[in-house]
């Protein structure tokens, strides 16, 4: 069949279906039967899955002309997709094709859900089209005989390749795809992306940087232009000093009409505990949405999300309240309307939510604002400005993860074995160990088979054996086992239980806080002063204390913070309060905010970088306003103290919020000497970093997940599990050892790259310094807080009072200040 006839299949079924093939898809069947690779950039909705699930059909319709009457079975095809949610909708796409066209293929779904006996069947013979995910494909390549099992497979499709750029599930991909290049002969291997700012580097990351694939491959950009409107709640009665909580709840008789009014409304939170306090007070509001109104979040049990997201495609909901758990292309039909609660802290999550209403291509899609502080008005108007330029964010990939590299050779040794001289080109070859030398590459092949230079009289590190013919194998099936029931490169945050020495429990806290706590440190909790002794286990010690402090416990959810693009706008939008041109109504809304600020202070303008000084009854108050969001903040902040205590000894406690840090002392800190001795500079950046932080600890907690990943530590079986305590406790036995005997692990370093590279954004704070030193620094001393100032101050004060008591000392705080 020549490429006309396939296409006029491809139209006429389109044409059955009501529908016409978008440009891009054709563009995509066409270079695809050429047999190039490509990535294909197209929003959620435009009918992304048919541009690749059709040629991959055509073409073994033109490579088995008398498929009718011999018809081979055996895998022709991998999609991956990230999440297990989206599978199902995957594979009915491909089935109705298959079932239209009377083609005997068959469609399989393959991922942790998937049954005992749908795996076992699998395992004698896999479906023609296959579904899974990154982990699923590891343990296939896992499996005796995998290479016979791939080789008549002509191509793999990773869907949402943007979501797993950037993360260890992808380099999961990109060495999966490195080895079955080798074993399938005939193979095109295709990404599909929303918008991101490097998409070449994307295409790159799949195909590898300077392989042949690359060479031959496109990039098909679907330009459809998605309308969306974005549309702010402005509350009637904004306070003048807003502070994080005041609106939001105050807000929801403003949200009614909207759900009344359409079809299916989806109410995006950002953390999984404001969902639930959302849902339970609309219903303790407005009972009769019982049986109307359902909850999705990545806690509920299975069952009850695809029974959600079934609602929702029948239309039988009224409203959903969800986190991010609905934010990938689970592709219900589209809802009629959107609200996001809170600043969403970056472009990109934005649009995805955004695309969410009218999914349908064409459609404009609907998105409501709902600000839960008055500031947050100033990122609905960035937003607005991000949706009318198209803006669009990086996913920068990982480089050099051993822990990731180790996993795959052992999976490598468990299935058929391996000849290193055979698997390190195709190493080499892939983006994240393009840089690999011999030696790095000498040393992980010692570390499977003795387990380190420190560890080898260990026999449980020695996992894998060589035979006499130079092949890497795993022969003990222990090891094998439970080598299979570890694969995967998602370890969760443990939580830790608080309790006092004699042994009270208080209640627990996650791990990411405790691990930047000193001994001696004091944190609020339960509504106590508690000063941290130690960690023993999973234990965090304590004893009461009368100190004043402002550390608290924040939550993974409500760790999100601004992406360097979603800060870049809000400074140009801040900016433009300062000039009072091209005002939108989000920044009318707040004029008498910023003129109150102006009494005491200024609205920094692009080349200003604004310092406030003033004393309360708390101590003294030093806030630095640099707008780059919390990760930054955090670091920054924890330099800058760091640097001031050179100067002169002093205690000062932090506290941040993604517009800026504050030092609050109880002396004055001479911020004349702090510009003098220009403490901004990155001269010497990181070793202050290090040295500010408690980075040891920091990287001792990465460190467990570089040590589960790679294996050195086992988590347990299912259902019984190793508990977190336990996990620690050897993995930090394994720190101890390599920091003091073997400091050139590289497994050890890793822990050190990633802790400041990806959790305290090092690069990002480089440059945050950078443009400092360009700006006009404007010290204002005041003699009160400030409108800007005054959600740093309150957020301090969230941690010692409850929720009604705060109200009331605000609102006294807030007479005060407005006389």
């Amino acid at each position: 069949m020549n490429r006309q006839q396939l296409f006029e299949i491809a139209n006429s079924w389109f044409q059955n279906q009501g529908w016409k093939p978008h440009a891009f898809q054709k563009e995509t069947w066409t270079a695809f039967l050429h047999g190039k690779h490509g990535l294909l950039n197209a929003p959620t909705g435009s009918g992304k899955t048919y541009a690749l699930w059709f040629p991959i059909v055509l073409n073994y319709i033109k490579n088995n002309p008398n498929y009718p009457t011999k018809h081979r079975k055996g895998l022709k095809a991998v999609w991956i997709t990230p999440l297990r949610a989206l599978s199902q909708e995957i594979k009915q796409s491909a089935e109705r094709i298959v079932e239209d066209l009377e083609l005997p293929m068959t469609v399989g779904i393959r991922t942790g859900d998937t049954s005992t006996t749908e795996r076992a069947r699998q395992r004698n013979l896999l479906p023609d089209l296959l579904i899974t995910t990154p982990e699923s494909l590891q343990l296939l390549l896992a499996s005796k005989d995998y290479a016979n099992k791939f080789k008549k497979c002509s191509a793999i499709v990773v869907d949402e390749w943007h979501e797993l750029l950037g993360t260890k599930r992808g380099i999961q991909m990109e060495l999966a795809l490195s080895r079955l290049k080798t074993v399938c002969s005939h193979l095109r291997i295709w990404g599909i992306s929303a918008t991101i700012g490097n998409l070449e580097q994307a295409r790159e990351v799949l195909l590898g940087p300077t392989s042949s694939e690359m060479k031959n491959s496109v990039l098909v950009k679907a330009n459809l232009k998605k309308k969306i409107k974005v549309s702010s709640i402005i509350p009637k009665h904004m306070e003048t000093f807003p502070w994080r909580g005041h609106l939001g709840l105050h807000l929801l008789d403003d949200v009614i009409p909207i759900i009344k009014k359409s079809k299916t409304t989806l109410l995006f939170t950002n953390t999984r505990s404001q969902c639930e306090i959302w849902f339970q007070k609309i219903l303790e509001r407005y009972p009769e949405f019982a049986g109307e109104m359902a909850m999705h979040h990545g806690s509920v049990n299975k069952e009850t999300r695809i029974w959600v997201e079934n609602a929702i495609r029948n239309e039988s909901l009224k409203a959903v309240v969800c986190t991010s758990s609905l934010d990938l292309g689970v592709d219900f039909a589209p809802v009629e309307t959107v609200i996001q609660i809170g600043g969403p802290k970056g472009v990109a999550r934005f649009l995805q939510r955004a695309g969410r209403s009218g999914h349908q291509p064409g459609k404009t899609s609907v998105i409501y604002f709902l600000p839960t502080h008055a500031i947050e008005l100033i990122e609905a108007s960035a937003l607005q400005v991000a949706v009318k330029e198209n803006a669009v964010e990086d996913r920068l990939p990982y480089l050099n993860s051993y822990d990731v590299l180790l996993q795959y050779l052992t999976t490598l040794a468990v299935s058929d074995g391996f000849y290193p001289h055979e698997i390190y080109p195709e190493i080499n070859g892939t983006f994240c160990y393009q840089g690999i030398t011999e030696e790095e590459w000498q040393w992980l092949l010692n570390f499977l088979v003795m387990g380190s230079q420190s560890l080898k009289s260990y026999d449980e590190y020695k996992k894998v054996e060589v035979a006499s013919d130079g092949k890497f194998e795993v022969n003990n099936k222990g090891i094998a086992m439970r080598h299979r029931f570890q694969i995967g490169t998602i370890v969760g945050d443990a939580s830790l239980s608080v309790h006092y020495q004699k042994g009270g429990y208080i209640g627990s806290i996650e791990e990411y806080f405790v691990s930047k706590l000193n001994p001696g440190d004091v944190f609020v909790f339960a509504g106590r002063n508690l000063e941290f002794i130690r960690i023993r286990g999973m234990k965090v010690q304590v004893r009461n204390s009368t100190k004043r402090t402002n550390k608290v416990p924040a939550w993974a959810g409500g760790r999100l913070s601004f992406s360097s693009q979603m800060s870049e706008l809000l400074r140009l939008e801040l900016y433009k309060a300062s000039t009072a041109q091209n005002q939108s109504k989000e920044l009318i809304a707040l004029e008498h905010i910023f003129d109150k600020q102006r009494e005491e202070s200024i609205v920094p303008s692009p080349d200003e970088f604004l310092i406030e000084t003033f004393k309360s009854r708390d101590g003294y108050h030093h806030i630095f306003y640099p707008f780059e969001g919390r990760a930054v903040h955090e670091a920054m902040s924890s330099l800058l103290s760091y640097r001031i205590g050179l100067l002169s000894p002093i205690t000062c406690s932090l506290a941040f919020n993604d517009y800026g840090f504050e030092m609050l002392s109880d002396k004055s800190i001479d911020i004349q000497a702090v510009l003098d001795n220009n403490l901004f500079s990155t001269d010497y950046m990181l070793s202050d970093l290090q040295k500010s932080l408690n980075s040891n600890e920091m990287a001792r907690r990465k460190f467990r997940d570089i040590a589960v990943i790679s294996g050195m530590v086992f988590t347990g079986y299912p259902e019984k599990g190793i508990k977190m305590k336990h996990l620690q406790s050897s993995s930090q036995l394994l720190f101890d050892v390599f920091r003091d005997y073997e400091p050139e692990n590289l497994l050890f370093q890793q822990a050190f790259t990633e802790t400041f590279e990806h959790q305290l954004e090092e690069g990002r704070l480089r440059i945050a310094l950078e443009r400092i030193a360009t700006q006009e620094i404007v010290w204002r001393p005041c003699q009160k807080a400030t409108p800007f100032s005054f959600p740093l101050i309150t957020d301090r004060l969230r941690e010692k009072l409850s929720n009604e008591k705060l109200a009331d000392r605000i609102k006294r705080m807030t007479k005060i200040l407005m006389k």
